[in-house]
């Protein structure tokens, strides 16, 4: 078992990864920015250092700097977490380079799977269903148009290297495809350094939905079930549930076994998310797999009862599964709202600034993950969300409920929040039925 774990990451998923450590007997080693210095956080940490100012791009992105806050730390691991150097496989290489663990996937298959085109390839393998797609990268708009005429529009540009929707966009002619095209490409450059793309058959109104799992280096590997994660906007998730309404109990199991299988097939270890889109006919079709804990692993654990965090510890430092699949069983309903400092009204404005006041709500199956509390500065620098609300009942109506009370009693001022969004959402009828998808937020509360 490790001694000293070096968190690669900031504000509510520094926070988590600091007290699963803690009650597994580890010291944590913390990072910041420069407009991060003084964040309560920290304090909980056993040593804490600055990597650089305030933008990611000096500090927390900074591969040298990181390292070199584990080396004075002295460390045996490090912890990603999520977003920044969680799915860089260099960065993973620099760590065992320098005799440091990386607690996630080992870099040929965070790699593989991170080119998506190169994920495609591996499902096919493992039989594992594909939307139907280009065979290889775009090059031309001459080869995207060959593509879209034989599959018929609309279709969908991805970036090899995309996430969050960003190299992403949905033509449905010829003259929006060489626009979008030209677009994607752009936008996939500026953003991740690599403008290849490949288009696939675009499914409409799809369900978005995601399978949990986890490999440990003894060749077990075990999925923990589903989540959906329908209600987006822009592909950017707003809230996460599970179990899933859009699918039957044959596909549910179908579905996690084929992300075990892919799982096993790319020789991955450690937590990993496998995500679907499941079509108006209820079939489902592989998309991408995300090499790290997900944001949304609270739903996952509520309704499971296992520590994700601490199994990804444990499973890095050489430990087996000590659970089978046949020992994860889905209790219940769990249901999480990601608590971002945006302005809903203002086409989701970042919100910045300091929180005068921060009321946290409570009770029976309530838990809200966050880092902020009151007199807390949000900066402008990172990624808006301050927070994630979860709840878990015995039923998807019980769960809504709890989460319209918890919600009812949550308090941020000082800063804009889309808190009121998300009341919106789940006191609509369509979301209560579960007549959700991926284009549902924006077609009903965006069209004005």
């Amino acid at each position: 078992m490790y001694q000293r774990i070096l968190i690669a990451n900031r504000g509510e998923i520094a926070l988590r990864i600091i007290r699963a450590c803690r009650e597994l007997g580890i010291e944590t080693v913390a990072i910041f920015s420069e407009a991060d210095r003084g964040s309560a956080y920290l304090d909980l940490a056993d040593e804490a250092y600055c990597v650089g100012p305030a933008k990611a791009a000096d500090s927390y992105l900074r591969i040298a700097n990181v390292i070199s806050a584990a080396e004075v730390g002295n460390v045996q691991a490090i912890h990603p977490g999520y977003g920044f150097l969680a799915e860089n496989a260099h960065f993973n290489e620099v760590c065992r380079s320098c005799n440091i663990d990386f607690i996630g996937p080992m870099p040929e298959a965070m790699a593989q799977l991170g080119d998506k085109n190169a994920a495609r390839d591996l499902a096919k393998r493992a039989k594992v269903p594909v939307v139907p797609g280009s065979d290889g990268l775009i090059e031309s708009p001459e080869q995207a148009l060959k593509f879209a005429h034989e599959v018929g529009f609309p279709v969908l540009i991805k970036a090899v290297a995309g996430g969050g929707g960003r190299g992403m966009r949905v033509a449905s002619n010829d003259l929006a495809l060489k626009s979008a095209l030209q677009q994607a490409q752009a936008e996939a450059q500026a953003a991740f350094g690599n403008g290849a793309v490949y288009l696939e058959k675009y499914v409409e109104q799809p369900r978005h939905v995601e399978v949990q799992v986890i490999a440990d280096h003894h060749g077990n590997a075990v999925h923990l079930w589903e989540r959906d994660c329908s209600v987006q906007r822009r592909h950017q998730k707003l809230i996460e549930e599970s179990p899933s309404t859009s699918i039957t109990p044959e596909t549910r199991a179908e579905m996690c076994e084929a992300a075990r299988r892919l799982i096993l097939e790319a020789n991955y270890t450690n937590a990993a998310t496998v995500e679907f889109i499941v079509d108006k006919d209820g079939k489902y079709y592989f998309i991408e797999v995300n090499a790290r804990i997900q944001v949304e692993h609270p739903v996952t654990e509520m309704v499971t009862g296992i520590d994700l965090i601490k199994q990804q510890i444990l499973v890095a430092s050489g430990e087996k599964l000590p659970f089978t699949q046949d020992d994860v069983v889905q209790k219940g309903h769990a249901i999480e709202c990601r608590i971002n400092a945006e302005d809903p009204k203002r086409n989701f404005q970042p919100s910045p600034g300091r929180i005068e006041r921060l009321i946290a709500p409570g009770g029976f199956g309530v838990r809200f993950d966050s880092h902020a509390h009151s007199g807390y500065v949000v900066p402008p620098y990172y990624d808006s969300m301050i927070g994630k609300l979860i709840v878990h009942q015995p039923t998807r109506r019980e769960a809504i409920a709890t989460m319209l009370r918890a919600l009812s009693e949550m308090r941020v001022d000082g800063i804009k929040t889309v808190i009121p969004l998300h009341v919106e959402i789940l006191s609509h009828s369509a979301f209560a039925e579960g007549r959700i998808d991926t284009t549902f937020v924006e077609r009903t509360f965006m069209a004005t």
